[in-house]
């Protein structure tokens, strides 16, 4: 799987994560529903979009799979998706954009350090300045997070931490899943889990719009349809489709540290939103994380290298 080039792998990687990065505003553009309408609209838009692309090609797709994966994708989907998106809507209204993105900006050395004993993977020892370089930038994020902190926050960490670990269970769980299963595509696999997705948020948008605690005009419910769905289409299909392709791509250890592209996109895009330019700490939060990605991807191209030469050398011996 990881033979292949890595830089397609970590493009794909770097364009989920811009998409990605647009999740942290949707709640801030539909104020008045709450986080569970919020999560269950994405999710039935990201089933049906996913439903109606793979319906040409279900009979095919279907005969492919076995009990495993479909039971691998009836309690991956949702760990990924709606518990997932549940904490972080709850944790940007709590707590801010810029606290949210913090915490769930640490899924990378979660991710890196439970990728370090894969196949495939680095010694932990080379990952060491890309963890650190991370941590840093994280640490500068945190300064300003809690200097803008409010009285919720206490609640949004709680809920920002909640959605790390739904993330980092995914993450993990998601790349070793596509690691072994070789009879769909990545981008099969996208829609599958959105299929499952979408069926599993049926049963959450009863509760979320039967019993809402308050009306919505019709131009609200407009504004809050438009927004779901172009988060259900953008981030869900297209975001998750490029994942999966580097996943397949990509170490683990690696594969970790394109997450933290999701994190520096939902700074810009919330710096674009407040029209205020970065501060000194967040500019330099940014510059850690970016480098701290760049050395993780110079130890797995150093390692290869060494990997590639030593048939070479044994060879001559």
């Amino acid at each position: 799987m990881h033979d292949k080039p890595a830089w397609p792998g970590i493009a794909a990687g770097i364009a989920a994560g811009a998409l990605w990065g647009l999740v942290f505003l949707a709640p801030e553009l539909t104020h008045g529903f709450t986080s569970m309408q919020l999560s269950a609209g994405r999710y039935l838009a990201y089933g049906l979009v996913a439903a109606l692309l793979i319906a040409p090609s279900w009979s095919r797709i279907k005969a492919r799979l076995t009990r495993r994966e479909w039971w691998t994708l009836a309690w991956l989907s949702p760990a990924g998706n709606v518990v997932y998106y549940i904490f972080l809507a709850n944790a940007v209204r709590s707590g801010g954009v810029a606290m949210a993105s913090l915490v769930i900006g640490l899924s990378p050395l979660a991710v890196t350090l439970l990728g370090s004993r894969d196949r495939h993977a680095v010694p932990l020892r080379a990952l060491l300045p890309s963890l650190l370089l991370g941590l840093a930038g994280l640490l500068c994020i945190s300064w300003e997070s809690l200097a803008r902190s409010g009285p919720g926050s206490a609640f949004g960490l709680l809920c920002a931490l909640g959605a790390l670990a739904a993330w980092t269970f995914y993450a993990v769980c998601n790349s070793r899943v596509l690691a072994r299963l070789t009879t769909v595509s990545a981008h099969e696999w996208s829609l599958l889990t959105g299929v499952m997705t979408g069926a599993q948020a049926l049963l959450l948008a009863v509760p979320a719009f039967l019993f809402a605690p308050a009306a919505h005009a019709p131009g609200d419910w407009l504004r809050f349809a438009g927004v779901v769905t172009g988060v259900a289409i953008l981030c869900s299909v297209i975001g998750n489709g490029l994942w999966n392709v580097a996943s397949r791509r990509l170490p683990l250890s690696l594969m970790g540290q394109m997450i933290i592209f999701e994190t520096v996109f939902a700074a810009l895009y919330g710096w674009l939103y407040d029209a205020r330019w970065p501060s000194v700490p967040e500019c330099a939060a940014m510059l850690l994380l970016v480098g701290g990605v760049l050395s993780c991807a110079s130890a797995h191209r150093n390692a290869a290298r060494k990997e590639r030469s030593a048939p070479a050398e044994n060879a001559v011996c």
